[in-house]
């Protein structure tokens, strides 16, 4: 007959009940916590850097929080490969339905808040409430995207007025795969801010995010691969910006870029922009974030196609 301890070990007597109320079993004393591997978002999926690649990153007291999936050029081609196999599928999708995707977005978001909020605290000294407050501005911002997506052709097009027998129209259309550097001094609503206005003008994008705060943009990746938005629309690559700019800059399958996070980067990217006649967006020094962003990053990346059509007798 096995003695009391065996037994106990053998039936479970003896060990600690779960607290009331929780349904959980208890944890083990002295388990490992099972850390979380961060990866690139590219065409859906979550692949680790082709080059095996990754960089620490730390909070802003310099303690050490991850290691994050360092992005190599290779990466960014395959982000930019993603992005062109998907835009043909969303730019064709009913500007409703965009607007009930990035609803749906700000709805996980709202469910992970406390997540983000714990990873801006460990991104920036904020004072007490400040990150709730941002990542609720950042869910805010995904639900003012969403109401334009069925209105901002009617206020950037439109017919026009013409002296002579002709009707005159003019209609916006999305200008392709954007590329986009997110801006480093606001990792999560800045983030937001940058892509929301892209994706919901039928656009598709690759953003790198903020080098020094990344995990914001790797949360914000899977809150995306599960509220409805197809696969390859939005890609996230985490690194160096320095390394991945120039290409991105320079591809020929890149249709425009929004520097807001190039930093000292910005004329060299323009220059290399040039290139392929990108269109580029620029953004001023000391952007504020929190402001009313209105619809000018709506209008920056869309093309405006005109159609002339005989009237009359």
């Amino acid at each position: 007959m096995p003695d009391s301890a065996e037994h106990d070990a053998a039936t479970g007597a003896g060990a600690p009940a779960p607290a009331a109320g929780t349904g959980a079993a208890p944890q083990a004393a002295g388990r490992l916590a099972v850390r979380k591997t961060y990866k690139l978002y590219v065409g859906g999926a979550f692949p680790r850097s082709e080059s095996g690649r990754s960089y620490a990153v730390t909070s802003h007291q310099g303690g050490h929080l991850a290691n994050a999936a360092l992005a190599s050029r290779k990466d960014a081609r395959d982000a930019v490969a993603a992005a062109r196999k998907a835009f043909a599928g969303w730019s064709g999708r009913t500007a409703y339905n965009r607007g009930q995707i990035l609803y749906r977005v700000a709805e996980m978001m709202e469910g992970r808040s406390a997540q983000f909020a714990a990873e801006l605290r460990d991104a920036e000294a904020t004072a007490p409430g400040d990150a709730e407050r941002t990542v609720s501005a950042a869910i805010d911002r995904w639900v003012y995207y969403a109401g334009w997506t069925d209105k901002f052709a009617q206020v950037i097009g439109g017919a026009n007025p013409v002296s002579g027998p002709y009707y005159n129209h003019s209609a916006p259309e999305p200008t392709g795969v954007v590329a986009i550097l997110a801006p480093p001094e606001s990792p999560l609503l800045g983030l937001v801010s940058v892509i929301a206005p892209v994706i919901a003008t039928g656009n598709t994008a690759v953003v790198v995010a903020a080098e020094d705060a990344p995990l914001p943009a790797v949360t914000l990746a899977e809150v995306l691969a599960t509220s409805d938005l197809p696969g390859g629309v939005v890609n996230v690559l985490t690194g160096r910006v320095a390394e991945l700019a120039p290409p991105l800059a320079a591809h020929g399958d890149v249709n425009a870029l929004d520097l807001a996070g190039a930093g000292g980067l910005a004329a060299e990217l323009e220059r290399g922009a040039a290139t392929t006649l990108k269109r580029v967006l620029r953004p001023g020094p000391g952007t504020d974030w929190r402001a009313d962003p209105g619809i000018g990053r709506l209008s920056r990346f869309l093309e405006i196609k005109t159609v002339w059509h005989p009237i009359g007798t």
